[in-house]
């Protein structure tokens, strides 16, 4: 399996199988993303909430694609409403897909769509396939079900943010790290615009500090899991 970072919470994951599926495709409006969505295919789009830095380019992909989304209800439904196919799913909730199993965690954030529709609750996602599990936090806050999070399912990449003012900063997402015991964990929505500007280097330091492991990824790169 294989995981590429587009930047932002962008990421894309590649199955031994050949499924394809992209989680929060922002893209074409991002100022740091490698690529755009035309250059993307997916068989199965992630959204962790509605906001528009994450919903991003979905649509355009999934109308190229014929992509399967994969949300919360009220989101889901409106991705239905927008004449997309879905799988509607809620927090807490997990489903075996063709792919693998996924399953929807809390998130304290907010999900308002671009056009304002509330866009249900905001989560993280946890990704099993090939058996890897990837646990993407989504917008979040620091909370201490986090460690609960790790014990019923060890988590072997840890994909959580670092830019604070609108999610968590870097001592919060250490902790976080610490609570989710990850094999891996790797820095996300960073750097995208200047008030969510982080050192990645300083997270990986402190994270090496308590002894956990990080990785950096680069935009665009992609690494086997």
């Amino acid at each position: 399996m294989k995981l590429r970072y587009f930047s932002h919470s962008s990421f894309q994951i590649k199955t031994d199988a050949g499924h394809t599926l992209l989680i929060d495709p922002f893209l074409d409006d991002n100022p740091t993303s490698p690529v755009k969505s035309a250059d993307l295919a997916a068989d199965f789009i992630v959204l962790t909430h509605g906001h528009g830095d994450h919903v991003g380019d979905a649509f355009k992909i999934a109308k190229r694609t014929r992509a399967l989304f994969i949300c919360v209800n009220e989101l889901a439904n409106y991705c239905i409403g927008k004449g997309f196919s879905a799988h509607n799913m809620h927090i807490g909730g997990a489903h075996t897909f063709d792919f693998g199993r996924l399953k929807f965690t809390i998130a304290h954030h907010g999900s308002m769509t671009p056009d304002n529709t509330y866009g249900g609750e905001p989560a993280g996602v946890i990704i099993t396939a090939d058996g890897k599990s990837v646990y993407h936090t989504g917008d979040t806050g620091l909370f201490y079900d986090m460690k609960l999070i790790g014990e019923m399912t060890p988590i072997d990449y840890m994909l959580l943010p670092i830019g604070d003012n609108f999610t968590m900063g870097i001592e919060d997402a250490v902790k976080a790290v610490e609570l989710a015991n990850p094999k891996v964990a790797i820095p996300m929505h960073y750097n995208t615009f200047p008030v969510i500007a982080a050192d990645p280097g300083e997270f990986k330091k402190k994270v090496e500090a308590i002894g956990k492991k990080a990785r950096v990824m680069n935009y665009g790169e992609e690494i086997l899991l």
